[in-house]
């Protein structure tokens, strides 16, 4: 049973093992299970092949119960621009920790970028993660110099948290009830 987020353009589908198999296999075969297009250039950003293989460990390890705590596709709805059509992926690093912190992620295919998903994207994690009690806090993190992803992580109520876990980056949170 796949489990699915909506936002006003997009559909949110939690990667289970079957579409990250699919997804390293052939994007076509991504495509058929997840009933969109899956453009050229896919993977976008730093969901790469490394973070996919990644999230195919942690569900083959976790089974369903991890489902939702990785990976999410983000599907435009077909409308009368054309039809559903992937723009990109967000997710979490993996279940809360016993502080009751999660770590979110995003990336969007360039084509994609400035035009609204990526907030609608990650602001839909955060209302998925805060209905977990055990949610406490979002974390994420960016590269200094990335002024959209900065953007993107304000206007979902982000605020700044010091410097992040690598060199060169930024850490920003959220907390429950924020």
């Amino acid at each position: 049973m796949n489990k699915i987020l909506h936002t006003s353009r997009l559909e949110l589908i939690a990667a289970t093992l079957s579409h990250v198999e699919a997804e390293l296999n052939a994007s076509s075969q991504l495509g058929a299970l997840l009933g969109a297009e899956v453009p050229d250039g896919w993977p976008p950003g730093e969901y790469d092949r490394g973070a996919q293989e990644f999230f195919r460990e942690c569900l083959e390890r976790g089974g369903d119960d991890v489902v939702g705590w990785y990976g999410w596709y983000a599907v435009r709805r077909a409308d009368a621009a054309g039809p559903a059509r992937v723009v990109g992926a967000g997710g979490f690093l993996g279940r809360p920790t016993p502080e009751g912190e999660v770590e979110t992620g995003y990336s969007l295919l360039p084509e994609t970028r400035g035009q609204g998903y990526a907030t609608e994207l990650v602001r839909a994690l955060l209302e998925h993660a805060f209905t977990h009690p055990d949610v406490q806090r979002v974390v994420a993190q960016t590269a200094e110099g990335n002024e959209a992803s900065v953007a993107v992580l304000a206007r979902a109520g982000f605020s700044p948290a010091g410097p992040g876990a690598e060199p060169g980056s930024l850490r920003f949170e959220i907390l429950r009830g924020a």
